[in-house]
């Protein structure tokens, strides 16, 4: 059964529900147009073809679309998006990061109305304009950050969701790192919020099985694909260490001591990491093989 133009999507619709991209659109708040570029882009197409020849949208497409929106507002490029969404993720660890985001943004909200509130009360007892903000009345956070604490933990408790990092994976990481580059590590991944799982434990993975299937197939290092991977590994590295030299290099030792431990698969060969390794960083010269 096809929805007519004014149906949206709702929980209790039959499996066999589809959407054209003018109703979803309405249904969604997105706009034709977008729902065309992300077709176009690969990150969300209409799965069914009718008889007529006109594309429609399964149920099995909105919940993708509903995963697009909720990993879009946690912060995640459309790039990154479809690159995890293609590697799988957890529907309810999505749903519960939503959450978690929806919280900390209410909670700002409350924040916010209560400083407003505040200076609504200061401006009606003084019964005129402040003289500057100094002056106003205005109740704020203990640590005045304006900022809930991220729901996520931090770096080394995100490596260990696949349940083979467990704490060996800090112990490699502290044989490198010092107390204040651990704690870089702790910062960095505790300020990208619940945005950090998906980066650390899907995306930069799916890179590297990318590079490594690449590197089996034979394709040169300085293969404009390769270079593509190694420079958005790069980005996240950044993302993850601030561009600190010393860290990133300690992170670098600890995954070429143990890749197994930090990389939260047990079958991890060291050596095969280092041959990755050796393939990126060819890649990044820009060496021909």
């Amino acid at each position: 059964m096809t929805a007519s133009p004014s149906a949206s999507p709702s929980p209790s619709a039959s499996p066999f529900t589809t959407w054209r991209v003018g109703p979803l659109a309405e249904a969604s708040g997105l706009t034709v147009r977008t729902l065309h570029h992300w077709d176009g882009l690969g990150l969300l197409s209409p799965s069914r073809r009718t008889a007529g020849g006109h594309r429609e949208y399964t149920e099995a497409d909105v919940v993708r679309l509903y995963q697009v929106l909720a990993l879009r507002g946690l912060g995640l490029s459309l790039e990154t998006i479809g690159l995890c969404l293609d590697s799988g993720v957890d529907p309810a660890r999505v749903v519960r990061d939503h959450l978690a985001e929806v919280e900390a943004s209410l909670a700002r909200l409350g924040t916010l109305r209560q400083r407003l509130v505040g200076l609504r009360d200061a401006l009606d007892r003084s019964g005129d304009a402040l003289d500057g903000p100094g002056n106003a009345d205005v109740p704020g956070d203990a640590d005045g950050s304006g900022r809930s604490p991220s729901p996520i933990g931090p770096l080394l408790d995100a490596l260990r969701a696949t349940g083979g990092a467990a704490d060996h994976g800090e112990r490699v990481l502290r044989r490198h790192l010092d107390a204040d580059g651990v704690d870089v590590l702790r910062a960095r991944a505790a300020g990208l919020g619940p945005a950090a799982h998906y980066l650390l434990e899907v995306e930069w993975p799916e890179l590297y099985r990318r590079a490594e299937r690449l590197r089996v197939d034979g394709v040169p290092p300085a293969d404009p694909r390769v270079r593509r991977l190694a420079a958005r590994m790069d980005e996240l590295s950044t993302l993850f260490t601030g561009g600190d030299r010393e860290v990133s290099a300690g992170v670098r030792r600890a995954w070429d001591e143990d890749p197994a431990a930090l990389s939260g698969d047990p079958d991890a060969p060291a050596d095969g990491w280092r041959d990755l390794s050796a393939y990126l960083d060819a890649a990044r010269r820009g060496v021909r093989g």
